[in-house]
């Protein structure tokens, strides 16, 4: 398959935010903060339920000289009715790449975003040229959500979030303070429970054997929310799979080990270029 049949232009160039309306299944337009840097076969990154297109920074700095890189930051708290599922929003994302991607491309998801581009792939393999999985649920996930008081104090998130990580230091006082004003609103926190129980109930086990396309799994050995054994259980499921451990590193490995995260992925846009070569 070739790198890209959509040649439609870049969203966006220059590396600042811009936003483009989605709509979802709801009907309703969903503001999305998209930013476009670098040029070559297209990457789309793509966050997990509380993460930021920020938190791609290093990893995508560290890229942009030889990919196309564009993260998509979906306000997934702020979701509600039918979009605020993980059918919701991969329909959302769907809609994104069609209109606004180099189709086909490879798709980076971290945590929930790695269910959202399993999902794609399996259901629209046409947008997808490969795909890289970082802390992915799909098969085996525990939540932070899980007992979680109604309106949830910092220590307690600083405790939850904290467990995302091998390195307590990575944990930004930015991403505790976000997480408490929203989920300390009713809306917020209901969306977390429900983007959280409708990911755990979509299990994939018995359709990754249709997803063909390239995959790498980047994952933290030291991840206890999806652990080594969910990886080890993508690997074993997934047809065309390969992965790569980092050592002393948890759930999101693009904030704890971006520069060795980046050169898998340099590799790996390496591989998929050579194996087009050899299509051709």
């Amino acid at each position: 398959m070739p790198p890209s049949t959509n040649t439609s232009p870049p969203t966006h160039t220059s590396g600042e935010p811009a936003a483009v309306m989605l709509r979802g299944p709801s009907g309703v337009d969903v503001a999305a903060a998209v930013r476009d840097e670098g040029a070559g076969p297209g990457f789309v990154f793509l966050h997990g339920l509380v993460g930021l297109n920020e938190h791609w920074e290093d990893v995508v700095g560290d890229l942009t000289a030889e990919v196309r890189c564009t993260t998509l930051e979906l306000p997934l708290l702020e979701l509600r009715g039918p979009d605020c599922s993980i059918q919701g929003v991969t329909e959302i994302t769907e809609r994104f790449l069609e209109a606004h991607a180099p189709t086909p491309v490879v798709l980076v998801g971290n945590s929930f975003g790695g269910h959202v581009a399993l999902r794609i792939a399996r259901h629209r393999p046409d947008l997808v040229r490969g795909l890289v999985l970082a802390g992915s649920s799909g098969l085996i996930e525990r939540t932070i959500v899980k007992g979680a008081p109604v309106r949830p104090s910092r220590e307690w998130l600083r405790e939850k979030i904290g467990e995302l990580f091998y390195d307590k230091a990575k944990v930004a006082e930015s991403d505790i303070e976000r997480a408490h004003a929203a989920l300390n609103s009713r809306g917020g926190a209901r969306a977390m429970v429900r983007l959280s129980k409708t990911a755990r109930r979509n299990h994939m086990g018995d359709e990754l054997a249709e997803i063909r396309c390239p995959t790498l799994l980047i994952w933290g050995r030291e991840d206890i929310v999806t652990p080594p054994s969910a990886a080890q259980g993508f690997l074993d499921l997934l047809p065309d799979a390969r992965i790569a451990w980092i050592d002393a590193c948890g759930h999101a490995p693009m904030i704890e080990a971006p520069e060795t995260f980046a050169r898998a992925v340099r590799e790996f846009a390496g591989e998929l270029d050579r194996r087009d070569a050899e299509a051709s």
